[in-house]
């Protein structure tokens, strides 16, 4: 079963009907029920906090959505480590010339690990690293 990366960005857009990448992700989600999907507890942190201020309903829905990722099968969520952060750090600390964040770059260096190829976003940063985009 192929697996592709969820970043931040897919999240957000699911989240919400009226974001311009919503369509988008659901389409892909529809068009593509046999891929599994990675991704980590720092993406879904980054989610969380990009609607952090968005008031209650959209409070309850992002806290709803990372509740049933956490659970669904079909979704590996890879948990917060302090070997996570250093390699992230570490890849932070390499592209000083980039505006990688460090987010960013703890998921390309999981990516990296575990083989993933795409990623569902539309962060041309992934492209700059070689990866292929989704979104």
């Amino acid at each position: 079963m192929e697996k592709v990366f969820a970043d931040a960005f897919f999240w957000i857009a699911l989240a919400n009907p009226g974001d311009h990448w919503y369509h988008a992700a659901k389409r892909f989600n529809e068009e593509n029920p046999e891929i599994s999907l990675v991704t980590t507890e720092e993406v879904l942190t980054e989610f969380l906090n990009y609607y952090s201020n968005s008031g209650e309903r959209h409070r309850r829905i992002v806290g709803a959505m990372c509740q049933q990722v956490s659970v669904h099968p079909k979704i590996e969520v890879i948990e917060q480590s302090h070997q996570s952060f250093v390699r992230g750090l570490e890849l932070y600390r390499m592209r000083d010339d980039k505006g990688y964040s460090l987010t960013d770059c703890i998921s390309m260096s999981i990516m990296k690990e575990m083989g993933l190829q795409s990623v569902l976003t539309h962060d041309n940063h992934f492209t700059q690293e070689g990866f292929t985009t989704l979104l």
